[in-house]
């Protein structure tokens, strides 16, 4: 079994990544308004994800080069896209994934407080913001990718026991019948926050990117990737993320469906709305397994995409203008960790509104990561025995439509 743990990693850091904003907010938020009514959403939408995030590793372990260099042979066009895609989402994701850690670390840990220094204008979730992206700097520059890829299968194992736990004594508790009659949304709130829920689930697509980069640093870590090892170190990742997906459902439903509670867009109110909840109906026992499975879920998110985001854009960056920086990555994580604290101290107040606009502009973006991940995959630019298969091309043809209707659906209502 440890050695079968030892092998895997970046698909465990890919579940670290998805399983966050995507999960613990939207996936509880799901459950507290519909019930399991959009658990056909949260199915479809990793069913028809599943190829394109599949091929990041598939390309990347045949190749020896991540899906950047494929986006480069495709086009230089292409991979400008994708520059400025990146560019335009970063700083917005990592906030909202940050503002959620900081809030839950506030509930967990207390409030800091610096009146006693004279400066009262700075709160405490903002403090903890500042101290969660500097302790991730400080293991991403003396570890870089070996002490994450260690550190996230301690993480995935604890989010994951401690939400299931959570889960099994949420479902023993509930004294209602259970319902699983499934439902579309209608007006267009509600249609506004089922498109966000796709968006971010189990992730927006560019991680596929990001995947591919870490199954490199893996196999220079290791020595060796093969692509067959790769695939499973993905699956057992993906099936981990929607089985954590479906559990936050659970937990929503259970503990908050039909509660008439409605969550606040601060950060610190909503983090202690949301343990408060579970707390409330489940005893005050469960405080701690809640508390530990929420910050282990934003945490690792957090650090993760301050790792993914520096190493896309420095790559590239190096292959639009063909130099080598030595120190990309130094210069594009300092930019993304200032960036975030100003994005952060600017809309501090407004979680809601950057995680809506965060997961929305992911959904939006998803047709394009779906054809150009599909397009190389399928080309000369990828070994013949590890091109998909008959199944695995009608399957990304139904997510390419699948994403495409979603989104000018989505588009037409606004």
């Amino acid at each position: 079994m440890f050695s079968t743990l030892k092998k895997l990693g970046p698909g465990l850091l890919f579940a670290g990544a998805a399983i966050g904003v995507s999960h613990l907010v939207q996936s509880t938020r799901a459950g507290a308004d519909f019930g399991f009514g959009l658990l056909w959403a949260l199915l479809l939408v990793n069913l028809f994800k599943y190829p394109f995030f599949q091929f990041g590793p598939r390309y990347a372990s045949a190749t020896g080069e991540s899906l950047l260099e494929g986006y480069h042979k495709l086009g230089k066009g292409v991979l400008v896209t994708y520059f400025i895609l990146s560019l335009g989402t970063m700083f917005t994701i990592q906030t909202a994934v940050t503002i959620v850690s900081a809030g839950l670390a506030n509930s967990l840990f207390g409030d800091i407080s610096f009146l006693n220094f004279g400066i009262e204008s700075i709160s405490s979730v903002e403090i903890w913001t500042v101290i969660i992206l500097f302790i991730c700097l400080i293991i991403l520059f003396l570890g870089k990718y070996s002490t994450l890829d260690k550190l996230i299968k301690v993480i995935i194992v604890t989010l994951t026991i401690s939400t299931l736990v959570a889960v099994c004594f949420a479902f023993i508790e509930f004294d209602k019948p259970i319902t699983l009659v499934q439902m579309l949304p209608e007006n267009t709130t509600e249609i506004a926050f089922l498109i966000a829920f796709m968006g971010w689930m189990p992730a927006p697509l560019d991680i596929s990117v990001w995947h591919s980069i870490w199954a490199i640093e893996k196999k220079k870590d290791e020595g060796e990737f093969a692509p067959k090892t790769a695939l499973l170190d993905f699956n057992i990742g993906y099936a981990g993320a929607i089985i954590l997906g479906i559990a936050f459902v659970s937990l929503g439903y259970f503990v908050m469906f039909q509660t008439g509670e409605t969550f606040s867009d601060k950060a610190a109110i909503f983090s202690n709305q949301l343990i408060d909840l579970y707390t409330k109906s489940l005893g005050n026992w469960a405080y701690i397994i809640i508390g530990i499975a929420a910050f282990t879920t934003m945490f690792s998110t957090t650090i993760t995409t301050l790792d993914a985001s520096p190493r896309a854009m420095s790559r590239s960056l190096e292959l639009l203008t063909k130099k080598t920086y030595k120190k990309g990555y130094l210069l594009w994580i300092l930019i993304l960790t200032f960036g975030t604290l100003i994005i952060f101290f600017v809309f501090a107040s407004e979680m809601g509104l950057l995680i809506k606009i965060a997961t929305i502009l992911s959904f939006i973006t998803a047709p394009f990561y779906a054809i150009i991940n599909y397009r190389l995959i399928s080309s000369k630019y990828t070994p013949e025995d590890w091109r998909p298969s008959l199944k695995l091309h009608v399957l990304s043809w139904l997510g390419i439509f699948f994403l495409i209707g979603f989104s000018l659906w989505y588009l037409t209502i606004l």
